[in-house]
């Protein structure tokens, strides 16, 4: 009797630890690292913007195609790499809730970093938007195709490869939908 009885005791703590809650990182944000020079922090962050000071350990990151593993303690984790010019960082975190990402635009001035995020509206809109003013105005169609150029240099000299742009728009449109 007292074997069934130690049996099913273990039977019940075994199974109360299967079911043990798992922290998922569903919102993020990317801000200037407070305690080292052109390094930036991942904050994992809950939809109102509150820091989730439960998320501790190892997470899965992709920085700009670079897989990381991002050590969080009390929801904050520091990007080790140092940015020296501005630059856009692309990250992106996959879990069983699916995957989130956010484009930022780290903005470098006066030794220090402004981050500052991209909709997925306005990387589209800025194309649609040349296009739109080039067909409705066929005199503008020339400087509507510099601009366009411009703003392809502009990303591409910045880190925004072709892929990362769609691959972005992509992720905001599955976000959307979810």
């Amino acid at each position: 009797m007292k074997r069934i009885l130690l049996a099913f005791i273990l039977i019940i703590a075994a199974t109360g630890f299967t079911f043990a809650d798992t922290i998922a990182i569903n919102h993020f944000v990317i801000k200037e690292n407070p305690f080292a020079k052109d390094e930036v922090a991942v904050i994992a962050v809950d939809t109102a913007g509150i820091i989730q000071e439960n998320v501790n350990g190892l997470f899965t990151f992709s920085l700009n195609g670079f897989t990381e593993q991002l050590t969080f303690d009390k929801g904050t984790a520091f990007y080790r790499h140092k940015i020296e010019k501005s630059s856009f960082v692309y990250a992106r975190h996959a879990n069983d809730n699916g995957t989130h990402s956010m484009l930022y635009y780290i903005y470098r001035h006066d030794s220090k970093l402004t981050p500052v995020k991209i909709s997925w509206i306005v990387l589209i809109s800025i194309p649609l938007g040349l296009i739109l003013l080039g067909y409705l105005f066929k005199r503008l169609i020339i400087i509507a195709l510099i601009i366009f150029c411009i703003f392809l240099y502009f990303n591409h000299s910045n880190g925004l490869s072709i892929p990362t742009f769609f691959q972005s728009v992509i992720d905001g449109l599955k976000g959307m939908f979810n």
